[in-house]
């Protein structure tokens, strides 16, 4: 596998080499503005009339050890022994999600599928039906990761790489073909949960209306106080943790955060399912141990063997948020968790999309999740 990544800062700058090919992939992570301004982007798509290209907006552009905003994040891989296959569906609304995953999967499912990484926008999706729906029609053993797209903290619009262009409303996604691929997987946390936990005792797929039959966003704002004002952003510092009835109880807990407010309705709408008999209770950071969770979660995904590999870091926003001037610090550990010679990009993102250490994808909520790619 030939394997080059770099960034374009103030969205221009150098080209990649030329690695067009029908086995080639280019992911590409870039700066919300694109959405207005796509010139550099389909400068840099023209190089790869070819290729099988994935790509989304951010809440930052991750590039080895660094992070940014206003860039664009390219990697492009050029597999020797790997058939590569692209796929893409429309999801305008919550309620659209299952029936897009559903439609990824049946047209990348085939002999010797190994792996799917998918982008999908981050705002119009329930991310657990998309997972649902897509792994409903995958054979077991597939590996599914990826990430919801992002736009900063002011959650308005998102856009992913659709018809060599950027699109609101689309899940994207590209399949990994045949034995010589090996995909590897880790998410992590490092959230603590405090406060009693409450039952949710109304919603309906990813809105929730009540807990312990009070409405849910009056209950929010009073944990949050002054931070209220900043809803849905602010909302980020304080995620739940849900148990839901079928994960097997907290030790399978998964953790959400909120995408939207309805203060006539008293709602919140998070990034996926929020089902009615779940327990939740708030989280809170302690930075060090988010960083340990980065760390965590490329130790999981670490290759299998010291070679040139490829990582694909998808963060919550929500972290950024909360770590601040030390958000590189998570950046850093991940890379030094890696074997030497792994290239490292990715994105901020509005949800994660990764099985644990092991099991089925499901969506994750301010975790560090990374996917590596290689080829034995």
């Amino acid at each position: 596998m030939k394997l080059q990544a770099l960034r374009m800062d103030g969205l221009g700058g150098a080209a990649p080499l030329d690695l067009d090919s029908p086995q080639t992939m280019v992911l590409v992570f870039g700066a919300p503005a694109l959405a207005d301004r796509p010139g550099p982007l389909l400068d840099l798509l023209g190089g790869f009339p070819r290729s099988h290209v994935l790509g989304c907006s951010t809440a930052g552009e991750i590039f080895g050890t660094k992070v940014s905003d206003d860039s664009i994040v390219v990697a492009v891989a050029r597999f020797e022994a790997t058939r590569l296959a692209t796929a893409a569906a429309p999801v305008r609304a919550a309620e659209e999600s299952f029936a897009a995953g559903e439609a990824i999967g049946r047209q990348l499912g085939g002999d010797g599928l190994r792996g799917v990484h998918v982008l999908s926008d981050g705002l119009l999706v329930n991310g657990s039906a998309l997972v649902r729906g897509l792994t409903s029609v995958l054979p077991a053993g597939v590996v599914v990761t990826g990430g919801l797209a992002g736009d900063g903290d002011r959650f308005v619009r998102t856009w992913v790489l659709h018809a060599g262009a950027p699109a609101s409303g689309q899940v994207t996604a590209i399949g990994f073909y045949g034995d010589a691929v090996e995909i590897g997987h880790g998410s992590a946390g490092g959230w603590d949960p405090f406060g009693p936990r409450r039952l949710v005792t109304r919603s309906a797929g990813n809105v929730l209306y009540e807990l312990d039959g009070k409405p849910a966003l009056e209950l929010y704002k009073q944990y949050l106080g002054e931070r209220a004002e900043g809803l849905p952003a602010t909302g980020l510092l304080f995620p739940l943790a849900l148990s839901r009835p079928d994960s097997g109880g907290e030790d399978r807990r998964v953790v959400r955060t909120i995408l939207a407010v309805d203060e006539a309705a008293q709602s919140l709408t998070f990034a996926g399912d929020i089902p009615t008999g779940a327990h939740a209770q708030l989280m809170k950071a302690q930075l060090d141990r988010l960083i340990e969770g980065a760390e965590q979660a490329a130790t999981l995904a670490r290759p299998g063997a010291a070679s040139d590999a490829l990582a694909i870091a998808i963060s919550c926003v929500g972290r950024r948020l909360v770590l601040r001037e030390r958000t590189e610090e998570e950046v850093e550990a991940i890379h030094d968790a890696l074997p030497a010679g792994t290239q490292v990009v990715g994105f901020y993102s509005y949800g994660e999309l990764s099985p644990l250490s092991s099991g089925s994808c499901d969506l994750h909520n301010q975790t560090m999740t990374l996917t590596t790619i290689r080829e034995r």
